[in-house]
């Protein structure tokens, strides 16, 4: 039944990170770039590519790949994934921004005084019919058909009837003849040709002789198909192809100069320059997302390498002795040795800890990411660390993936000293350690009994437990102060919410009865070498006696 439940979870988050880069890929390479342009089909190689990096960065150790390869996919695999989540989020603000600036740039339609004021002097505008756009053709009106107007039977020879008025270029000429003509257009005495709409400086296309019923006859229709605020834009009239069957109007060539292609559904407007108003707004808004995002993971990734700063706290315990009061106890956790953070980072953290000329040192698990035999020489500084009571470790929940043992005998040889489920009584109080829970895999998991059950209750006691939810367990063994990681402090925000879900605490100090709990946001970062909301931290806990 477990399995089952773990295969419809991995699948439901498959599935949804699916949909996730299908709709990223839809509103920043979709709506930002041309079809068949170079810009799309590098964004599209990118969504597929960067979603198999991540997949890859997540495992590669796992499944045994070299380490060259785990460094080579962790950098982009991982960093892709700190970039999905705040794009992401970006994207889904900015939604309605989108939404906003694409509702006010579409042009008000033109109202039918307006539309009326284009006609010239004595003109009649051409009926049209309802509902036909700026680029249907007008009605063909057959010589001498019933109810057809008058100019159409057989109108005297004099001027032709002329277009709205400013409109500079000759209308089509047509054959005499052609069938489905009007009569008007193959009986008018020679005069001047009718104009066609304003702003198209050139002559309109000649239609062929033989030209279909229903042809386009107006010089309304010298829009040809074209959007109407394009028209303006357009440089020279489109030709029309030769050949035209009959009842089809003239279309406007996708090359028209000014108007460029659209994708289906795409808004009429254009700009001046050839882009359209929906391509236009969806780059403002995609590249704004995409520089917070970037911005916010190039932030984070900074206070990660930079190495972490140190936190100092002071914690009251009803039972030390007055001789231990100011007694120094700096907490490392989470350092998270891997095919990103190595050799540099952990000789940054040794220093950072030396500064503080700790009493005790305590490693309270999830040290490394990997093997002895690739990261040894990542760990290698450990052996720089300087404290008056020494420094231990106890086993994380990363360790136990891989391999636990060979890291406890290493971190021996290094000058650490191991407690697995065990106590070592101090001068001034008891220390003591337990395995993680994920020990429990292999039979190793935590054992209070062993490393708490038969000491001396008088006497204070500070435990090393890496998962903040054995709480509980310390608190029935009687004990002080509970020192844990685990949590990151949720390292990427939202993430702590979630870390909230599964942690009786995800950062500080709190209090449960007798016994109280601080845990640290770790000196490193697993996954992305980045943290937002969650610095990482060296805390130096300070212990404070009643009796001072």
């Amino acid at each position: 039944m477990t399995v089952v439940i773990f295969v419809a979870v991995a699948l439901a988050v498959l599935g949804l990170l699916v949909l996730v880069h299908r709709w990223l890929w839809i509103r920043l390479v979709r709506d930002t770039t041309r079809p068949g342009g170079a810009w799309r089909r590098a964004g599209t190689v990118l969504a597929f590519a960067l979603p198999a990096l991540s997949v890859a960065a997540l495992t590669a150790g796992r499944a045994g790949a070299p380490f060259w390869l785990q460094r080579g996919v962790s950098w982009p695999g991982f960093m892709w994934l700190a970039v999905l989540l705040y794009l992401t989020l970006a994207m889904l603000v900015a939604e309605p921004a989108r939404a906003l600036l694409l509702r006010s740039s579409r042009p008000e339609p033109p109202k039918p005084a307006q539309a009326a004021a284009l006609a010239g002097p004595g003109s009649a505008a051409p009926a049209v019919p309802a509902g036909a756009g700026l680029g249907a053709a007008a009605p063909a009106v057959p010589a001498g058909a019933e109810g057809a107007p008058a100019a159409s039977r057989g109108a005297a020879p004099g001027p032709a009837p002329q277009s709205p008025a400013g409109l500079g270029s000759a209308a089509p000429a047509v054959p005499a003849g052609a069938e489905g003509v009007p009569t008007a257009i193959r009986g008018a005495a020679p005069g001047p040709a009718p104009q066609s709409p304003a702003g198209l400086g050139n002559a309109a296309p000649a239609l062929p002789a033989g030209a279909g019923s229903g042809g386009a006859a107006s010089a309304v229709s010298a829009g040809l198909g074209a959007r109407s605020d394009a028209v303006a834009g357009a440089g020279a009239e489109p030709q029309v192809r030769e050949g035209a069957g009959r009842g089809t109007a003239p279309q406007a060539p996708t090359d028209t100069p000014g108007v460029g292609h659209a994708e289906a559904g795409e808004p009429a407007q254009r700009g001046t320059d050839g882009m359209s108003r929906r391509r236009f707004v969806a780059r403002v808004v995609g590249g704004a997302a995409a520089a917070a995002a970037v911005g916010t993971v190039g932030y984070g990734t900074y206070g990660v390498m930079r190495g972490p700063r140190v936190k100092r706290v002071t914690v009251p315990l009803a039972k030390l002795p007055r001789a231990a009061h100011g007694f120094r106890i700096a907490v490392v956790s989470d350092v998270h040795l891997g095919p990103i953070l190595g050799r540099a980072h952990t000789a940054r953290i040794v220093d950072t800890v030396n500064r503080t000329q700790p009493d005790l040192i305590a490693i309270v698990g999830d040290l490394v990411d990997g093997n002895v035999h690739d990261l040894g020489r990542a760990a290698e500084p450990l052996r720089g660390l300087r404290a008056r009571h020494g420094s231990y470790f106890v086993t994380g929940n990363h360790e136990y993936f891989s391999g636990a043992q060979q890291w406890i005998d290493h971190v021996r040889e290094l000058g650490l000293t191991p407690l697995e489920n065990a106590r070592r009584p101090l001068p001034l109080f008891d220390l003591a350690g337990v395995n993680d829970v994920q020990g429990e895999s292999e039979g190793h998991g935590p054992d209070f009994e062993a490393a708490l059950g038969d000491r001396d209750r008088s006497r204070a006691a500070v435990l090393l437990a890496h998962q903040p939810i054995v709480i509980h367990d310390a608190v029935r063994h009687g004990v002080d102060l509970q020192l844990s990681g685990h949590t990151h402090g949720g390292q990427l925000w939202p993430g702590n919410y979630l870390a909230e879900l599964a942690n009786p605490t995800v950062a500080g100090l709190e209090r449960y009865g007798d016994t109280q709990l601080y845990v640290s946001r770790g000196a490193g970062a697993w996954g992305p070498p980045v943290r937002v909301g969650a610095p990482s931290d060296i805390t130096v806990v300070e212990l404070a006696s009643y009796q001072a």
